[in-house]
């Protein structure tokens, strides 16, 4: 009897912790995407050589013949990625390295890292950045000041 009652006890508790955490959850809003002005505009040979460089064959199926995927990467490459030197940055704060990062070579097997640093030829999109996580971040190109910032897609008024 003792065992029955104490395994009741258990169960009630599990499900009042689960249950209470289901409530906090449905609380928790999800902010519409502010998208700026400059969408309309085709992709530039910029960007459509960055895409062509991750995607390769798998273009036209899996971005430029998804309206959404396009206004989404028009969003993140025009709006929310910086590439920005910071000389007086404090590098030792909790920056990720840019070489701790993956590839993102789901499409291009024979994607490399690159083995310097050149803003007018670096594309951030072969790499697997936290482009549409829930809030901004940053990341260290490393050996070098710059930084990528990746800002919010999700910004409140």
């Amino acid at each position: 009897m003792r065992r029955i009652l104490l395994l009741i006890s258990f169960f009630a508790i599990v499900f009042t912790v689960q249950n209470v955490n289901a409530q906090n959850n449905r609380k928790l809003k999800t902010q519409p995407v502010k998208y700026g002005d400059n969408l309309e505009a085709p992709f530039t040979a910029k960007e459509l050589g960055m895409l062509e460089e991750v995607y390769q064959d798998k273009l036209e199926k899996y971005v430029l013949s998804r309206p959404q995927k396009i206004k989404d990467l028009k969003h993140l490459l025009r709006n929310r990625l910086l590439i920005t030197k910071l000389p007086h940055y404090n590098s030792k704060s909790k920056v990720t390295l840019l070489s701790t990062v993956g590839l993102f070579n789901n499409y291009n097997k024979e994607l490399k890292r690159d083995q310097s640093f050149d803003i007018n030829t670096f594309n951030p999109l072969k790499y697997n950045l936290e482009f549409f996580k829930v809030g901004s971040a940053i990341y260290r190109i490393d050996n070098t000041q710059y930084y990528i910032v990746i800002k919010a897609q999700n910004l409140k008024k």
